[in-house]
């Protein structure tokens, strides 16, 4: 890890200006996804910008009836909420599902957005990785890319965002607000993360020094009935493999509404919206929820030793829509 210089910030507006547009210039919040990419050398700040003291971290009801979420909520926080538990379960589900109870303390709304999308060629500086190093190559798409994307990729990249949060995100249309030097913005979470394309080194479309001030969920009625399913390879913490947060609103024998989202699928949260289609207005039935997940993975283009995520994703979705539709006729 090569020297750097060390900055914290009392307040929003201090933060972006110490952070300025200096391209080798980082926020830090809980550090746990930066400080293990400094430590490897894939990340190498020349400054730091601590914001972990920000007012930055209360959970507060908006007037709409939707929740404000600040950027340094810790994800125990968020997890823990009385009101993302009892009107997002999914997120709270999503939350609990992403790290250890060590780690849930110390990261951050924020940071976990933030996250790179990553795999272990990206990790490995020894090796070429178009996120880390434009134009060197993606040796994934020939080499080890058994939980690479199936969704979504590129010639250039075939890595998984690893947030199990921003899914639950993306099927609740959350958006995310910023502050730069010229004053606030918000992104919808749909539009925060960029396709990968020829460029997968540029991954958000946040402005160059923006700084994630928070999140704001708008009332979803249906997510008071939802669920965050997540498969992975070991039972203790890791990285999914495939995972589904999903609501589901049945009225009459039909689906009235209905969310959906997949995670470890693609460069970013894959919001299913051709799901999504096929599911409102149709019979509330197995077919239907098999016929859905039909639609959205229609689009998959896996690679020789990833096609089990097509059939992994296929049977957790509707497995999850059933049981959901199960529980709203107890």
């Amino acid at each position: 890890m090569r020297e750097f210089d060390y900055r914290r910030a009392s307040d929003v507006s201090g933060a972006v200006a110490l952070l300025g547009d200096d391209p080798d210039a980082r926020y830090l919040a809980g550090g746990t996804n930066l400080v293990d990419l400094m430590k490897s050398g894939v990340e190498r700040p020349g400054r730091l910008v601590d914001v972990r003291e920000l007012p930055l971290d209360r959970i507060e009801s908006a007037p709409d009836g939707g929740l404000r979420i600040g950027a340094t909520v810790t994800n125990s926080d968020l997890a823990a909420h009385p009101d993302v538990r009892s009107r997002y379960p999914m997120l709270t589900q999503a939350v609990l599902a992403g790290a250890s109870g060590q780690l849930r303390n110390m990261a951050t709304v924020g940071g976990n957005l933030l996250q790179r999308t990553r795999c272990a060629y990206f990790t490995d500086t020894t090796k070429p990785c178009n996120r880390r190093a434009p134009g060197s190559g993606c040796p994934a798409r020939s080499g080890e890319h058994h939980n690479h994307a199936i969704l979504g990729a590129s010639e250039t990249c075939v890595a998984v965002h690893p947030s199990d949060m921003a899914v639950a995100l993306a099927a609740l249309d959350a958006v995310v607000h910023y502050e730069t030097a010229d004053g606030q913005g918000e992104l919808p979470l749909d539009q925060l993360y960029l396709p990968v394309a020829d460029t997968p080194h540029r991954e958000t479309a946040l402005p160059t020094g923006a700084l994630i001030t928070g999140v704001f969920l708008p009332p979803v009625p249906v997510a008071a009935r939802s669920r965050y399913r997540k498969v992975r390879e070991r039972a203790s913490y890791a990285f999914a493999i495939g995972s589904v947060a999903a609501a589901l609103d049945i009225r009459d024998g039909a689906v009235h509404d209905a969310r959906l989202a997949f995670g470890a699928v693609a460069s970013r949260p894959w919001r299913a919206r051709t799901a999504e289609r096929t599911l409102i207005g149709a019979p509330a039935t197995a077919e239907t929820y098999a016929a859905a997940a039909a639609a959205e993975l229609a689009a998959a283009r896996p690679l020789p030793h990833n096609g089990y995520k097509v059939t992994l994703m296929h049977n957790l979705t509707v497995a999850v829509l059933s049981e959901l539709a199960e529980e709203a006729a107890l």
